[in-house]
């Protein structure tokens, strides 16, 4: 008998709220209908708000938006809505997903709720890694730069950190020690950098998806997706690292190769976001806290903060093109300012506790 026929036996209580076992040869899958509502409303709610963003202005109707995504409507509201806003909503939405997975990754690897890539430096890197070629070589291979430099700044910050398991306190000081000094390597970059070059480049550092064009979503996208498809089969196995090495080891799984495996699966999601929108701060952060809040779940839930990541970009994005400023701010300004309320409510509510 084939593996693909083997018999997979089912164990489904979700009316109960218990989570539904999936188990065959090769497969060992628990899903759980509270973490799986809240990721469906979460993307519904992320969905809305790219949609309001199409029709943020009222320039383009809401019906003539419905008729430029279905291919029908005017010239003039096809081009506006296909060619100027839908790549800006559905970059802002990948980027977002990106986000928020490799934030929910990071701080399972770490375990630490401050393990996300835009405090222990792996944004950085990854931004230097794409400054370099967006000043100096083709800016076809940002992403590869990108990934380069995510990649580094995370062996780097390992080696400081001496400790073989990636996780700990440790990390987390080696990782913003890291962080501050590519953020003086990123200015000098752009010190000595063209005029035009430096200017651009900036506006890219704090975090834009002002520039976002149509064959950008495609490749996200992708990159999104690969990396989500390889990172669901490893979440069990970095979930099951919670109990100790020794004992998850006594199950089968190989400590040190899953958590270098979840590394690179991280690290290439904050690439994906870093050369689409540049570093995007806080989204990593607070994504898998809020949606781990809601869903009540323990564990990783990936999925939860990678649907909750598009939703805060998606929102943030909304905001900064509707708030009666000069002109649109960045995308990175919004979510900072987001992410130092969410701070300080952290604060506030530590302390009355």
């Amino acid at each position: 008998m084939s593996a693909l026929s083997r018999p997979v036996a089912v164990r489904a209580r979700d009316l109960s709220g218990k989570p539904v076992a999936v188990r065959g040869r090769g497969l060992s899958l628990r899903i759980r209908p509270r973490p799986l509502a809240v990721t469906f409303l979460l993307t519904l709610l992320a969905a809305g708000s790219g949609a309001l963003a199409l029709t943020r202005d009222g320039l383009v109707p809401p019906a003539e938006v419905l008729g430029a995504l279905f291919g029908a409507g005017s010239e003039q509201a096809a081009f506006v809505v296909l060619e100027l806003r839908l790549p800006r909503v559905a970059l802002g939405l990948v980027v977002g997903a990106a986000l928020g997975a490799a934030g929910a990754l990071f701080q399972q690897l770490s375990r630490n709720p401050l393990g996300s890539p835009d405090i222990v430096g792996f944004n950085s890197g990854a931004a230097t890694g794409a400054l370099l070629v967006l000043l100096h070589g083709d800016p076809a291979y940002v992403a590869a730069g990108a990934a380069g430099g995510g990649l580094a700044t995370a062996v780097i910050v390992q080696l400081l950190a001496r400790r073989g398991s990636f996780r700990g306190n440790r990390l987390i000081l080696a990782g913003i020690a890291v962080g501050s000094l590519l953020t003086s390597v990123n200015s000098y970059l752009l010190t000595r950098a063209a005029l035009d070059h430096a200017q651009s480049a900036q506006l890219w550092l704090i975090g834009s998806l002002g520039s976002a064009e149509r064959q950008q979503v495609l490749p996200a996208l992708l990159g999104l997706g690969v990396l989500l498809l390889l990172a669901l089969p490893v979440v069990r196995r970095l979930d099951l690292l919670e109990m100790g090495d020794e004992a998850a080891g006594g199950l089968g799984v190989d400590a040190g190769r899953t958590r270098v495996l979840v590394l690179l699966i991280a690290v290439g999601l904050s690439a994906v976001a870093v050369s689409a929108a540049g570093p995007i701060v806080f989204v990593a952060l607070c994504a898998p806290q809020l949606a781990r809040r809601l869903s009540r779940g323990t564990g990783t839930g990936l999925l939860p903060a990678a649907a909750m990541g598009a939703l805060l970009l998606a929102a943030s994005d909304l905001a900064a093109i509707s708030l009666p400023t000069a002109g649109p701010l960045p995308v990175g300004v919004v979510t900072g300012a987001l992410g130092g309320v969410y701070l300080a409510w952290l604060l506030g509510r530590g302390r009355r506790r």
